[in-house]
């Protein structure tokens, strides 16, 4: 049987909406221990193209404390993956009744601040340049098409892009005054 197609959607400025809704459903499972959460992912940047999933970036004063909460995120839709091979991260995803995925939620720690960091510069930086989107949108769409379904291959596929442009952000929040985080997530 072959693998379902990879679908990737034209930017939909509800995806920002769709992010408010979910983060107001998820506070309560996180209690006490939510410090931020944040849109990231390509559903977090206008104009770009994504598969509709939203990307949720949770930080916590414990990811350890919330082995404790797992009922609430189940309660929630979620199914709970743990660390799901990224030590130091939490992890939790829900699909819709179909089985579609429609949001991840990544959690880390203050003390996690380089993945934290990471994401969140990535997003930034291609909310603030046009040209580096464009261009993810172009490989992503022909990574899309040439993998025929394959999700190894269309990760794979985007990594050393999304490692150059993770490192020109990087750069670029350290050489600017400014602040690079336009819209205010949480």
């Amino acid at each position: 049987m072959p693998s379902p197609k990879i679908v990737l959607a034209d930017y939909d400025p509800g995806w920002a909406d769709a992010f408010r809704r979910e983060a107001g459903r998820v506070r309560l499972a996180f209690g006490a221990h939510l410090v931020a959460l944040h849109h990231i992912g390509s559903t977090a940047v206008p104009g770009l193209p994504a598969k509709p999933v939203i990307d949720i970036l949770a930080v916590v004063s414990n990811v350890h404390a919330l082995d404790a909460q797992t009922g609430q995120f189940e309660e929630l839709g979620y199914e709970v993956m743990g660390e799901f091979g990224l030590p130091g991260r939490r992890y939790f995803r829900r699909d819709d009744p179909r089985g579609v995925r429609t949001h991840q939620i990544h959690t880390y720690a203050p003390d996690s601040s380089n993945e934290i960091e990471r994401h969140l510069n990535f997003r930034d930086y291609l909310r603030a340049h046009q040209e580096a989107a464009r261009a993810y949108a172009n490989l992503k769409h022909l990574l899309a098409n040439d993998c025929h379904g394959d999700m190894r291959c269309y990760s794979d596929g985007k990594t050393a892009f999304v490692r150059a442009i993770e490192q020109r952000a990087a750069r670029w929040k350290r050489t600017s005054s400014r602040d690079h985080r336009p819209y205010n997530d949480r």
